[in-house]
């Protein structure tokens, strides 16, 4: 069952367990996924999928005024022997596979980038190295298009670090085959005034198991919606996530695990802790099991840290149920101050003040940052929250 607790003033959190007759992936969007911009109409900000979204700060990415400059992004792949790194047009057959966009900016994404990059790692092929995919805002607009692809059996590690100063939106595809094993650490390290809008779709063969850990720290507004779906029984699905709001930016993250087939697994677990003036996150988790998924095993958490004052967090949880036939649902969502009892335990031994609230929020997040797995990510994230803490005490 969802659980809220300790909700500070100015902040929301809801839950809801909805049993339904009859439904579709797309249940609580205002039109059916389509990869054609013109099926959804433009934003005003009352939609339910746009509602906490600061649409004025988009930078024309939700009516179609943000045109592609060609000094956008600059994305660079490094990968294992072995991987094939490919740039692909519009009409390569293995783009839109995992997932159909949702929203008015994923169709505008899908519609407007003129070239794809594809990761595949050949069948039954165990990297010992990350494949590292580095995208660099150069300052303008752009619109991109990411697929990686494992096949069957395959293990890998993927990181892709979003870094520099630009208006993005794009699609991001991860296909596993059958009994294949993929981790995907999604950075977002944005300067100041980036903007980022992403739809992450991934398509979970039989037996398969997928790891997805979103890092967000940067950027004036990001917005990114992790998808999930099965081709097979006896998939399992893990996602992460770790934000760090700071004054004045917006993070959104909205995420739906459709559980379509019999016999799989979710596990959703997501923390963030907010600080300064104008601070906004927004944790959106919808896991629908449809009908015919009998057998399913997921549960979905979402926690929040709220460090000072000005600071607010909208979290909600959803849960859809079409069966009966389940091992276990469940949902739950809290947000807090930071806890002055801890912090008083701490100082009453003789640790000082700042060194007390850097281990609390250190504490908070350590169970998250082991899921990342790559020790120079995980040493960066953990510096980055370091920098946070400091520029609060300055």
């Amino acid at each position: 069952m969802a659980e809220a607790q300790n909700i500070p003033v100015g902040s929301t959190t809801a839950g809801q367990i909805a049993v339904a007759a009859e439904s579709t992936v797309a249940t609580r969007m205002s039109a059916p996924p389509s990869f054609d911009v013109a099926d959804f109409p433009v934003p005003h900000g009352r939609e339910e999928e746009w509602r906490f979204t600061p649409l004025e700060r988009l930078r024309g990415l939700h009516d179609g005024t943000a045109v592609a400059n060609g000094a956008g992004v600059k994305v660079a792949v490094g990968a294992p022997e072995g991987v094939t790194v490919e740039t692909v047009g519009r009409d390569d057959a293995r783009l839109g596979r995992a997932g159909v966009p949702v929203d008015r900016v994923a169709a505008q994404a899908y519609s407007a980038f003129e070239q794809a990059g594809v990761v595949t790692v050949p069948k039954e092929m165990v990297l010992t190295e990350p494949i590292r995919i580095a995208v660099h805002g150069e300052g303008g607009i752009a619109y991109g298009h990411q697929v990686i692809e494992l096949g069957a059996f395959a293990e890998a590690v993927v990181v892709i670090d979003h870094t520099g100063d630009a208006v993005l939106a794009a699609n991001v595809e991860y296909i596993l085959g059958d009994g294949a094993k993929l981790t995907v650490v999604s950075v977002q390290d944005w300067d100041d005034k980036a903007v980022h809008v992403a739809q992450h779709n991934a398509l979970v063969g039989r037996d398969a198991t997928f790891k997805s850990v979103v890092v967000t720290f940067g950027g004036d507004v990001v917005r990114l919606h992790p998808r999930v779906s099965y081709a097979g029984s006896g998939g399992e699905a893990e996602l992460y996530g770790l934000y760090f709001t700071d004054a004045g930016q917006h993070q959104e993250h909205r995420l739906l695990v459709d559980h379509n087939t019999p016999h799989c697994k979710s596990n959703v677990a997501y923390k963030g802790a907010l600080q300064g003036d104008d601070a906004h996150a927004v944790w959106i988790g919808d896991v629908l099991i449809e009908a015919k998924a009998e057998g399913t095993d997921t549960y979905e958490m979402n926690r929040n840290l709220v460090l000072t004052d000005g600071a607010r967090v909208d979290s909600v949880p959803n849960l859809e149920i079409e069966t009966g036939e389940i091992v276990g649902a469940g949902h739950a969502s809290a947000t807090g101050r930071f806890d002055d009892e801890q912090l008083f335990y701490l100082m009453a031994r003789g640790i000082p003040e700042y060194e007390a609230r850097r281990l609390v929020v250190r504490g908070f997040f350590a169970g998250l940052v082991q899921q990342i797995g790559v020790a120079d990510i995980e040493e960066r994230l953990l510096a980055k929250i370091e920098e946070e803490l400091e520029a609060s005490v300055a």
